[in-house]
């Protein structure tokens, strides 16, 4: 699915969350992040996933990690979304240009019109070290997910 390779720079980027907070990928440099591109709010296995992240959040915190869900909702969904599943991390609204940012991940599957479900672990120097891709309908390996957090802190 995506074109980007471990050791490559991660693609900077501009959006807001749903509290129209504008986050810059850039912004986080200088530690951890693990961006979750998933494929829309409310559906059934985005709902799992997200509930294991907050499940696993004091794990990923321990490590100074931050967590940056990214879907093509736009911030009131998300908004909505973070309050019922207890989600405390930015979720991201790649909603206008729709999907340009899982574009430049190589992870938007322009046929449906949303992201398909992958994890990008950025290094504190901007590069990605790890990447997790996995199709819509299953939930990532949270124990290979944060042994790979815990290489790049």
């Amino acid at each position: 699915m995506t074109t980007l390779s471990v050791t490559d720079r991660a693609p900077d980027f501009e959006l807001v969350d749903g509290a129209g907070e504008t986050h810059r990928l850039s912004d986080y440099r200088g530690q951890v992040v693990v961006l979750a591109f998933y494929p829309l709010d409310f559906s059934g296995v985005c709902t799992e996933e997200h509930a294991c992240f907050v499940d696993n959040l004091a794990k990923f915190e321990k490590l100074d990690a931050q967590i940056l869900g990214i879907s093509v909702d736009s911030k009131r969904c998300h908004a909505a979304f973070a309050k019922k599943v207890g989600i405390t991390y930015p979720l991201l609204a790649d909603f206008h240009p729709k999907g340009e940012v899982g574009v430049r991940y190589g992870v938007y599957l322009d046929d449906y019109g949303y992201h398909g479900r992958a994890n990008f672990v950025i290094d504190p120097e901007g590069r990605i070290s790890f990447i997790q891709e996995m199709v819509p309908d299953d939930l990532p390996d949270f124990d290979e997910l944060i042994e790979a957090v815990s290489e790049s802190a």
